[in-house]
């Protein structure tokens, strides 16, 4: 979109339940004469009248475009309020912006996703992105492997777009802090996961989930000889504009909606991350 002040209207072509707390709304911009693209890792500003905007990574592939995938958790009046809507109903968005995940340098490269929770959403665009290439066997990556960890096995969102993954070779880990008596998974923290993971030179690690998880597995990755450029995370903070105005997300001396929400830990050991460590 050429203004950024503005939202566009954009309608909800349809709901996809991911867990009680997380629904995907997949939608289109009103005006389909609209230029409009995008890069895995962006996130869009998202509004409703009398409930706010809020910043919300897009979670889908530009491959799948002119459909638009947010993964929404319900956490506050405004996504309570997304929650409530129906398909056709609409919605502002202004966008993209951040800066996307490095996916044109993954070519050759073995790609580990590392999530938790929510934090699948924005990795979700990479790995349709990656898999997309490898239809049209251009700049591919070499493999891609999942470690996935929720909470209980109800809290695990994307199943079947997980499903969808394993069948086209994705190597999918699943695990969980709390199992019931149908659950014949990994039992454990995703940091656990990586004890049956080998990095290698080739080796490209992309972390998203609470601050907390990526702490902890980037320090793992970190000992097991990732190096600083090849681990990849994402920083959440109140956005309020998304575009560098307002200061809301200013992290030292950058801006999280500008200079981020994607960082290398070679740049993020250059700042003050107090929740990284």
């Amino acid at each position: 979109m050429k203004e950024n002040f503005i939202p566009e209207p954009a309608v909800i072509r349809e709901i996809i339940t991911q867990n009680e707390q997380i629904r995907t709304f997949r939608l289109e911009l009103q005006d389909k004469t609209k230029a409009f693209t995008f890069l895995p890792g962006q996130f869009l500003m998202l509004s409703l009248p009398h409930c706010g905007e809020a910043a919300i990574s897009i979670s889908s592939s530009p491959t799948a475009l002119p459909l638009i995938d947010l993964s929404i958790r319900k956490a506050g009046k405004l996504t309570a309020a997304i929650h409530e809507m129906k398909p056709g109903a609409q919605v502002g968005i202004r966008g993209p912006f951040g800066k996307p995940f490095p996916v044109d340098s993954f070519s050759g490269r073995d790609l580990l996703f590392v999530a938790g929770g929510i934090g699948l959403a924005p990795l979700k665009g990479v790995v349709d992105y990656c898999l997309f290439q490898q239809e049209l066997e251009e700049d591919s990556v070499l493999s891609m492997t999942l470690l996935y960890g929720s909470r209980t096995p109800s809290d695990i969102g994307f199943q079947e777009t997980i499903k969808n993954w394993q069948e086209q070779g994705v190597d999918c880990r699943l695990t969980v802090d709390i199992a019931d008596e149908k659950w014949q998974g990994d039992v454990g923290l995703v940091t656990d996961l990586l004890d049956d993971c080998t990095i290698t030179e080739k080796t490209t690690a992309l972390v998203c989930g609470p601050p907390i998880m990526i702490r902890f597995v980037i320090a793992r990755l970190s000992s097991m000889g990732c190096t600083d450029e090849a681990i990849i995370t994402t920083l959440e903070r109140h956005m309020k504009c998304g575009m560098g105005i307002c200061g809301h997300c200013h992290l030292d001396d950058k801006l999280v909606c500008v200079d981020g929400p994607v960082f290398t830990l070679a740049q993020l050991k250059t700042m003050d991350v107090m929740e990284l460590g």
